[in-house]
């Protein structure tokens, strides 16, 4: 069984955005050699998340506003995770809520997706520089 790790590195200029994060991840694969097996991929950063959708920017858009109303960043006062002297509570409940890793099957060399799916790193608290984590397994 093969074994690949690569990390990807991001530096994302705003506090919150949606990274298509593909095609690197299938450079990845193709780096691998592998051709049955999985990827795992996960936000290293607890204010980051890596999820599964179509790349659809009114989506993403409708994903942004639901988030920042199921947890606004404001006001930062109204977070007790807050009083430690950051500002990102509501990057933290972002992130719980869009999820820490994806893992996908690969045949046959390819990502083996459904329509439309697409690999993303979700942003929450951006501005520094992170990363996510690429595994691949298989033969």
């Amino acid at each position: 069984m093969k074994s690949y790790r690569k990390e990807l590195w991001f530096e994302i200029p705003t506090r919150r955005a949606f990274a298509n994060i593909t095609r690197e991840v299938e450079a990845c694969l193709r780096e691998s050699g592998v051709q049955e097996g999985l990827v795992l991929v996960n936000a290293m950063h607890i204010t980051a998340s890596v999820f599964i959708n179509d790349d659809e920017s009114g989506l993403h858009q409708d994903y942004d506003k639901w988030l920042e109303k199921l947890a606004p960043h404001e006001p930062v006062s109204q977070y007790m995770h807050n009083r430690t002297g950051e500002d990102n509570a509501d990057a933290h409940m972002k992130r719980q809520v869009m999820g820490r890793e994806v893992v996908v099957a690969i045949t046959k060399g390819k990502l083996d997706f459904g329509p439309w799916e697409q690999i993303f790193y979700g942003e929450f608290d951006g501005r520094r520089r992170k990363r996510a984590l690429v595994k691949i397994i298989g033969e």
